[in-house]
């Protein structure tokens, strides 16, 4: 719960609205409906349509996202999972009164264990998730940085820090300015680390 949550905080707080609720959609689906951690995504996944709709001038559909996520968060603690929920509720009431509020000002950014999460500043585990909801925003092959993901993942529990999956997987999350072509070099070690282990496997 703890890394799709701040994955999902770290991608709203860098921009990227519609892809927010990606990052914490698998795991809200699992949930027991009306549990408190339901009711924390529901109205965050909200939150983020709330504000995407918004900006993108559908104002109906950012009034109706915005009361509907107050609602869901209206009765959590106001450090629920070690998120401040009273600045993201009263952004809501204020959305819900007057959606075009986003035009004049950026939403508030979502603060997580006392700070509010960038992508430049996630673990490995949230920027593992991060990869794969931004791959998918942005058009790349989900399967190929998944792949990156499970090679990173093997490296790191063997110990080498020095991994290029793992540095590649920070920096395919953390530039965006260069996203395509740290992609292709990811890409690119996808396909020699499997054509090797092919290679490995002809031989029994």
């Amino acid at each position: 719960m703890r890394d799709r949550l701040r994955a999902g905080v770290a991608i709203f707080n860098d921009g990227y609205y519609h892809a927010a609720h990606d990052a914490w959609e698998d795991r809200w689906l699992e949930l027991e409906s009306g549990s408190d951690d339901e009711r924390l995504l529901h109205g965050l996944i909200q939150y983020s349509g709330a504000v995407y709709h918004a900006r993108d001038r559908n104002w109906e559909g950012a009034v109706g996202l915005a009361e509907s996520a107050g609602e869901y968060l209206a009765s959590l603690p106001a450090d629920y999972r070690d998120l401040r929920l009273e600045p993201i509720r009263s952004v809501l009431a204020r959305l819900a009164a007057d959606p075009e509020l986003v035009e004049r000002r950026p939403p508030v950014r979502i603060e997580h264990e006392g700070s509010a999460a960038s992508l430049s500043a996630l673990e490995f585990e949230p920027t593992a998730i991060a990869a794969v909801v931004l791959a998918e925003e942005f058009g790349y092959d989900e399967e190929a940085i998944a792949r990156a993901r499970a090679y990173a993942r093997r490296d790191l529990e063997a110990g080498e820090d020095d991994s290029v999956f793992i540095t590649l997987l920070f920096d395919f999350v953390r530039e965006d300015d260069h996203r395509g072509i740290i992609y292709q070099r990811l890409t690119d070690h996808v396909g020699r680390r499997r054509a090797r282990e092919a290679d490995v496997e002809g031989l029994f």
